[in-house]
């Protein structure tokens, strides 16, 4: 029987088919290539850790330098506080996918009240949220690299702060963006935006957390903010909402920092002070002692 391929019956079958041998092909073309995909995004979340810290490298030699340069990748709780044996590791935990799940109505709906923002957290899948902590060498000194997403003018915006071993000075900054404006939100990608982040403070001379604010009208002399872009009002508001908003939930791991780094400080007395303290021990009068505690 001969068929038909001017009929509709036959147009509509062959179509059909077409589409359906077509979304297979693509499907299994996307399947095969999915590794590798996920090998460049994981290349590219190394690079901007290493980045953070001053070191630039390609793609293909992003995972030795990381493993080079990592110290330890901890997992950190809405408290501030170490998981022990977290459901994932500290590279997989997706920060921007948290957030775009619904992390950002909960910063929102507790913008003012930092306690019910934790409880919320702590409580959100049952299981809380967890955030990453990368402790890295950075010239022979160990830092703290926090990842962070947060909202620009158009879309989400992310990046890495790096703080010092003594928990409050800031020593990198990188920033990225999906969709921000070209010459305006855009430019916190630059050097020119990050590199003022070198040196900042989020801790004032109390002891008290203040984060980094990206000020509008600029920033000179201020330990704890940088200049804001020229017409870039809602993306520089955006990052220092997220800045403060996730160091804050570290705080309390910083504060750690700083008193381990307080308890550590070697005191070294004056020459002088030293002599002085040498020559009033009578040596003859602790052997007596020691002499008499033995008896």
């Amino acid at each position: 029987m001969a068929v038909d391929v001017n009929s509709n019956k036959y147009t509509f079958i062959f179509a059909t088919v077409m589409v359906i041998v077509v979304a297979t092909l693509l499907a299994l073309a996307s399947e095969s290539l999915k590794p590798m995909q996920n090998a460049n995004v994981a290349n590219e979340k190394r690079q901007n850790i290493l980045s953070s810290i001053g070191i630039s490298v390609d793609a293909a030699d992003a995972e030795a330098a990381y493993t080079e340069n990592l110290v330890e990748a901890l997992v950190i709780d809405a408290n501030g506080q170490v998981v022990e044996n977290p459901a994932f590791g500290a590279f997989d935990i997706d920060v921007l996918k948290d957030y775009k799940a619904g992390l950002s109505n909960i910063y929102k709906a507790n913008a003012g009240d930092m306690d019910a923002m934790k409880a919320a957290l702590l409580a959100w899948g049952n299981g809380g949220v967890n955030y990453p902590l990368f402790v890295l060498n950075k010239g022979g000194l160990q830092v703290y690299v926090v990842p962070m997403v947060g909202t620009g003018l158009w879309g989400p915006i992310w990046g890495y702060v790096t703080v010092a071993g003594d928990g409050k000075t800031v020593v990198g900054a990188v920033f990225d963006h999906k969709s921000e404006t070209p010459g305006l939100g855009a430019e916190i990608k630059e050097a020119s935006f990050q590199k003022p982040f070198e040196g900042k403070t989020i801790f004032d001379e109390n002891g008290e957390f203040t984060g980094i604010k990206v000020m509008k009208g600029g920033a000179k002399g201020s330990e704890h903010g940088v200049d804001a872009i020229s017409g870039g009002t809602i993306t520089s508001n955006g990052v220092t909402e997220m800045i403060i908003r996730t160091l804050k939930i570290y705080e309390p791991y910083f504060l750690k920092l700083q008193a381990k780094a307080n308890a550590t400080e070697v005191v070294e007395l004056p020459l002088d002070s030293a002599s002085l303290a040498l020559d009033s021990l009578n040596v003859e009068e602790v052997i007596d002692s020691l002499k008499l505690s033995a008896e």
